[in-house]
């Protein structure tokens, strides 16, 4: 029985549990518990417990989503990547503030997120379409960053973002034949070109279009037969209020693994040699003057079309060169350098596809090591 006006309670087990209301959500009283040995161990237990308390109720503040949201972003601009930003920015204004922007942060509840991410899978995006459940994640983690940067200033938060369970599928990844791969080698060959030859670089070493789009010949080292990959382009919008200027940029890559030096094949060696211009862009041989990402992007696919290809982007080439390595028996600690991750686990979770007459080889392999009889 507890003792009157306390909310203190013998246990069956002998111990003291005292009572007392942690938080409210939603009108609803949500408690905690101490536990003591006595009745006068719970009670100095609980007294303290009601003034930590009542301190932190007297601290915490009430804010507004688009005001915490705003703040959040200016900070974390100062050490995010501009690209990184841009996406921060897009995801307020296009999902978070439009639903929760004029709340208090207090009155988010889990059962609010759920409802609000389960309505961005089914109908979300600009037509109505549904989104991804990667998009999904981006914007709950866009709701995790407000979260931690208002609880850190004593804001009033009542959600968490780990109430939503996502389930993600990986989409097919494209990866190119060794019938499309040879129709595709053997057009860019009888139309050589830069853009051509950067397409063909592409194809041996794995690289990102934007790293192929910010390449110069002085990143290339013929004599040692290795390439330098340590920038990336990029087209990131410039004036976030209209959200309609954008400027193409040379950044450097997405992550510090993504600096490295790749051996370049023999293979392209000769080609490479014959269009060599010192202090120029590898794809116009020119010192001012760029193809940008979306530019190749296009020129590819009409490549694509003219070789009789199904549909690909041009991530295909390095999704297809990842494979080939991996059939032709590369070991996975040196792809994944190659291609610039952060673990080899990305490199073979994300990247490597084994083509069915591949595993059928192994299989045959296996099999061969014992005779039926």
């Amino acid at each position: 029985m507890s003792r009157t006006g306390e909310n203190i309670y013998r246990r069956k087990d002998g111990r003291w549990e005292g009572r007392f209301i942690r938080e409210r959500i939603g009108g609803k009283a949500k408690y905690a518990s101490v536990y003591g040995g006595t009745y006068r161990e719970a009670k100095k237990k609980l007294d303290e417990a009601k003034e930590r308390q009542a301190r932190m109720n007297r601290t915490t503040k009430a804010g507004k989503v688009a005001d915490i949201g705003n703040s959040w972003l200016l900070e974390a601009a100062t050490f995010l990547k501009k690209s990184s930003v841009n996406k921060y920015e897009d995801i307020l204004r296009n999902y978070i503030l439009p639903e929760f922007g004029e709340n208090d942060l207090s009155e988010i509840t889990n059962q609010q997120l759920i409802s609000f991410a389960n309505g961005l899978l089914i109908s979300g995006g600009a037509k109505g379409q549904g989104l991804t459940a990667t998009t999904v994640a981006e914007i709950l983690s866009a709701m995790n960053g407000i979260r931690i940067y208002a609880m850190k200033r004593n804001y009033a938060v009542a959600f968490s973002p780990e109430c939503v369970n996502l389930k993600r599928e990986q989409g097919d990844i494209r990866v190119f034949s060794l019938e499309e791969e040879e129709k595709l080698l053997d057009y860019l060959q009888r139309n050589m070109d830069l853009p051509a030859l950067g397409i063909l670089l592409c194809l041996f070493t794995g690289i990102r279009v934007g790293e192929l789009c910010a390449m110069q010949w002085d990143d290339i080292n013929l004599p040692e037969k290795k390439m330098s990959v340590s920038k990336t382009m990029q087209r990131l919008r410039m004036n976030t209020v209209s959200g309609s200027k954008t400027e193409v940029k040379i950044l450097e890559p997405k992550s510090a693994c993504s600096v490295r030096t790749i051996p370049l094949p023999d293979t392209i060696i000769a080609l490479l040699q014959e269009f060599h211009t010192p202090g120029t862009y590898l794809l116009t041989g020119k010192s001012g003057c760029f193809v940008e990402p979306r530019t190749m992007q296009n020129r590819f696919k009409k490549i694509i079309v003219s070789c009789g290809i199904q549909d690909a982007n041009f991530h295909a080439t390095r999704h297809t060169f990842a494979t080939r390595c991996i059939e032709l028996g590369f070991d996975v600690k040196s792809l994944s350098e190659i291609l610039g991750h952060a673990s080899v686990a990305i490199t073979m979770n994300r990247y490597v596809h084994p083509s069915m007459a591949h595993k059928r080889e192994n299989m045959n392999r296996f099999s061969n090591l014992f005779a039926v009889r």
